[in-house]
């Protein structure tokens, strides 16, 4: 068992409960931690048995592309998202970040953070 770390993903979405927010967009990061088994590919050094990071980045590219209103909603869609496409994690831990936030003052961003393991 090991950990794979996808860091510092940013991404231009639309994502936002307001109109302004889902017709212009804004900025984005994802974070996420995959804890899967890692036992196949230290030994056969094949991108095949492993949990390819490309890949990772592609589901969330594309799940992020769907407009939501909750961060809640989108962050849920990426889990399941890269369960289906990875059957060797086991556990995942996702951030996501909406960045330059406009709610009247100065703030770096708000995040969700979710965590799930495979049922």
């Amino acid at each position: 068992m090991g950990k794979i770390f996808v860091e510092g993903i940013k991404i231009y979405a639309h994502h936002g409960c307001f109109k302004e927010e889902t017709a212009i967009g804004t900025n984005f990061q994802v974070d996420v931690v995959l804890d899967a088994d890692l036992s196949k590919p230290v030994l056969s050094d094949n991108i095949n048995d492993a949990v390819n990071y490309q890949e990772v980045f592609t589901v969330i590219k594309e799940e992020m592309a769907i407009p939501s209103h909750l961060l809640e909603h989108v962050s849920k869609r990426i889990l399941d998202a890269l369960f289906v496409a990875f059957p060797t994690v086991d556990k995942i831990k996702l951030k996501v970040s909406k960045l330059n936030v406009p709610l009247g003052g100065q703030i770096d961003n708000v995040a969700i953070q979710m965590e799930s393991e495979r049922n």
